[in-house]
């Protein structure tokens, strides 16, 4: 299934070439003298999973745009050598404003040369302006602002005005100073695009309980969405292996199916990325939204830790698109593809994406070897032998935009391919770090999926917004154990009389679920600073299977139809207080489930079996901002999480069905501060500081019985923490530092044991130093640094066994360093990286003691136009 792809060498070789022709030819590319809002500024239409904060309808005249004036202009010194030669010239700036009415970036948007780009740049950083306002708020923006270098007979003088866009009549201007070198007064700027908030800005100031991680620098790397998650405080993503494999995904202490996950507001698995978030193409990603413990109404979910929302490109105007290919060790490589284009006149949008990955993940572990002279078992190092991945995808979505009768209408269409090799179960058995249990060489699974998504937005009378959105998802899972070999890790195979490398149990089976499900929300701007939502969310799933290792279809309990529904319905009202210095949000949902399947009931005979549960859930987010930078958030719901259909239904293998599972209850609670972007002369800083509670019931866990294993409610548990981020920025952004650490208590609830398989303290840092316009204006070389940390933690359950006998996952440290060229043209960027993974060739230890691989080097290369 896996074939060797081309040498580790020859790849390197061949993207560092292709990198340099890429550098080349942005570098050839004229500079755009006219001045566009930067992409992450402009409008992105309205989105369909736009939150509590979003303007309500009818609110437009309360966020009226007033652009900064110029308070004070430094003078800019004139050139010696050009007036000595008598030359003059005319430079024009784009310059980037806080929210403070400080200049933090002069860039050269129309270049004069001979010295005139760098005086007029020194002398605008000394600028001072009233800030941008949106309504009552002060905001960032940008201007172009044009430096005039002019030689009159008496006193030479740098006369600073605004560009005057063609066709406008310019502006009034003040009397220029007589003295020699100094800067005229100005008149003001007449090309403003005034930033405001974006979208990730918007949610990490608003009242919900959210991390808002953005993915600019990440899809210039080559590390995987899961590396990129596991950067956030209170977050833990470890990896069973390398790329396509299993990752457990911890935020706050609760883990797996406790977290739900999204991509643009749709559950993951019904969105075309069955194989779980840390594989999801970390390019075809804008930014990852955190939510911890408070689930927002809209995306009407059971969840009882959090979610995780992935949002990609949602910008409906202009045309971009772009690309990426990565290649690195253990035969990794990694491309993606997008495109989008919008007809302005008829509002006709199209949209495509695609992405190819493969791994052979063939890197050496240790392991406890068979000598085949003493028959013992001796320590050996061994390479992973069948691990291979290989996952393709692709969507399209057509539809029209920003038309009277629909703001957005759009119908998207996807499939996506997994087939993963397995080299072992979840669970192996460890003797000081190395693997004990024999490897398996045949046995593998993957996924098929396919579907459409229609989505519908448009506002009513002013002050009413519908989002809405219906869906239909097909996935197919076969699963393959046939084989008659129990294998050794030299992939030497002895025969033996019987199928099945798992369990000696034999699968040759394929699963097929049907999924129709809905999201349906509207927003009511009831009045000035409040609005009213309301959500309903159903699903209705069936599944059905066959397992041809059991002739008899009567007989194999994959054949049995099984449905399940449920729903998420409820009600939401957001307050925007004290012109905007509180806001509360104040929720109830209301949760359903049905089941229906035939199982073989006591008496032996198959027969119908029905259960409906029906659950109640509350919370409040609360925000309070002191000042633009500082503000304060608190957070509470009481939770619940629904069984899902692999609880429920078992796997139609080794796991069997229980349909009298109870849905997971928790009491979740959030308090923190939080200081964003602070400018300062010393540059900007960050720092946040967050205390977490979870108090949670009747937990699903899998339960191991002879020869069979089912899903049962078994635990309570209590989770409570801090976690805290610090960052700083040097003025001028060359040296940027950031670090995070979390420690968490999470413990069953009748032993006060601390749960197994948990890092309780864990935590990163980060340095990036840059370097511009190293070979040509607009480019930047940079140099990141990683290094992750997690504290030694226990493999088994803290309450059995002595203390010397129990299991130990040791400390450990994993630095990562990264190399990266930007060239920058206008919209057009291409960057080229070369990045080293575990730098010191770590032992890295998955949660379950399984060794992940060792130093990796890989280059990527990614272009956007």
């Amino acid at each position: 299934m896996f074939r060797r792809p081309p040498s580790r060498g020859g790849a390197l070789a061949g993207i560092l070439a292709l990198a340099l022709c890429g550098v080349r030819a942005a570098s050839a590319q004229d500079a755009r003298a006219g001045e566009q809002a930067p992409a992450g500024d402009r409008d992105q239409g309205a989105t369909p999973e736009a939150g509590p904060g979003a303007r309500a309808p009818g609110d437009a005249a309360a966020l009226e745009v007033h652009p900064p004036e110029l308070l004070d202009a430094a003078e800019a010194a004139y050139p010696e050598s050009a007036r000595a030669a008598g030359e003059e010239g005319s430079v024009v700036l784009r310059l980037t404003i806080d929210a403070e009415g400080r200049v933090t970036g002069a860039e050269v948007a129309t270049p004069a040369g001979r010295g005139f780009d760098e005086a007029a740049q020194e002398a605008a950083l000394r600028f001072r302006f009233t800030p941008a306002r949106r309504g009552d708020r002060s905001v960032a923006s940008r201007i172009l602002y044009r430096v005039d270098f002019r030689l009159p007979a008496p006193p030479v003088a740098a006369v600073a005005e605004a560009v005057t866009p063609a066709g406008r009549a310019p502006a009034a201007v003040a009397g220029a100073a007589p003295a020699a070198g100094a800067s005229g007064a100005a008149r003001p700027a007449l090309e403003v695009s005034v930033r405001g908030a974006s979208e990730a800005e918007r949610l990490r100031t608003s009242a919900q309980a959210v991390q808002v991680i953005e993915t600019v620098e990440a899809k210039r790397q080559s590390a995987d969405l899961g590396e990129v998650l596991s950067r956030a405080e209170g977050v833990g993503v470890r990896r069973l292996g390398g790329l396509g494999s299993d990752a457990r995904f911890s935020l706050n202490g609760l883990t797996e199916d406790r977290i739900r996950f999204f991509l643009d507001g749709v559950p993951l698995d019904l969105a075309g990325h069955t194989f779980g978030v840390a594989n999801a193409p970390v390019n075809l990603i804008d930014r990852v939204e955190i939510y911890r413990g408070v689930v927002p109404l809209r995306f009407g979910a059971d969840a009882l830790g959090g979610a995780v929302n992935l949002v990609t490109d949602r910008d409906t105007r202009g045309s971009r698109a772009s690309a990426s290919y990565q290649v690195g060790s253990f035969g990794t490589y990694r491309l993606t593809l997008s495109a989008r284009h919008t007809h302005e006149p008829s509002g006709l949008f199209a949209r495509a994406s695609g992405f190819l990955d493969r791994a052979r993940n063939d890197y050496p572990i240790d392991v406890m070897a068979l000598d085949p002279e003493s028959g013992r078992l001796s320590p050996s190092r061994a390479r992973r032998f069948h691990d291979g991945y290989l996952a393709a995808g692709a969507d399209a979505e057509v539809g029209v935009v920003r038309r009277p009768w629909a703001d957005r209408l759009l119908l998207r269409g996807f499939y996506v391919a997994h087939d993963k090799e397995v080299q072992h179960g979840s669970l192996v058995d460890m003797r000081d770090g190395r693997v004990v249990s024999p490897p398996f060489g045949e046995v593998a699974f993957g996924r098929r999926t396919g579907g459409a998504l229609l989505r519908y937005a448009q506002p009513f009378f002013g002050k009413v917004r519908l989002d809405a959105l219906a869906g239909y998802s097909y996935v197919r899972t076969p699963f393959l154990n046939v084989a008659r070999c129990t294998y050794d890790w030299s992939g030497r195979c002895v025969e033996r009389p019987y199928r099945g490398e798992l369990e000696e149990t034999a699968n040759d089976q394929s699963v097929h679920q049907h999924t129709a499900f809905a999201r349906i929300n509207a927003a009511w701007s009831a009045a000035p600073g409040h609005t009213l939502r309301f959500g309903l969310s159903p699903t209705r799933m069936t599944r059905t299977g066959r397992n041809l290792v059991v002739a008899d279809p009567d007989k194999d309990p994959l054949t049995a139809k099984r449905d399940l529904w449920s729903g998420v319905a409820g009600v939401e009202h957001e307050a925007m207080l004290f012109d905007g210095r509180l806001a509360n949000i104040a929720f109830a949902k209301l949760y359903l489930q049905g089941v229906r399947t035939r199982e073989n009931l006591p008496s032996g005979l198959l027969g119908d079996v029905d259960r409906t549960i029906r659950r109640m859930g509350a919370g409040d987010s609360l925000r309070f901002r002191f000042t633009d930078a500082l503000y304060a958030k608190a957070s509470y719901e009481h939770a619940t999480r629904l069984p899902t259909p692999d609880e429920l239904f078992g796997d139609g293998g080794l796991v069997v069905w229980n349909l009298h599972l109870d849905p997971e209850v928790s009491h979740n609670v959030n308090l923190g501060v939080t200081l964003e972007r602070a400018e300062t002369a010393a540059g900007q800083l960050r720092l946040s500081a967050n205390g977490f509670g979870r108090s949670t019931g009747g937990l699903i866990t899998l339960r191991r019985h002879l020869g069979y294993s089912k899903y049962g409610n078994t635990l309570s548990a209590r989770s409570v923490g801090v976690e805290s981020t610090a960052g700083w920025t040097s003025p001028g952004d060359w040296l940027s530092l950031d670090g995070h650490v979390t420690w968490q208590d999470f413990r069953e609830g009748s032993t006060g044991a601390r749960i197994q398989n948990q890092p309780y303290l864990f935590g990163g840092v980060s340095a990036r130093a840059q370097w511009p316009g190293i070979a040509a204006r607009g480019d930047v070389l940079s140099l990141t640094w990683y290094a992750d940390y997690v504290h030694a933690f226990l493999v088994g359950p803290e309450d059995h066994g002595a203390s010397r006998s129990k299991a130990e996952i040791p400390s450990q440290l994993v630095h990562t360093l990264a190399l990266t060229y930007l060239v920058e043209r206008g919209r057009s960027t291409v960057s080229s990286t070369v990045e080293v993974q575990n730098l010191t060739d770590e032992k890295a230890f998955s949660f379950y003691g399984i060794q992940r691989p060792g130093r990796a080097a890989y280059a990527k290369l990614a272009l956007s136009l």
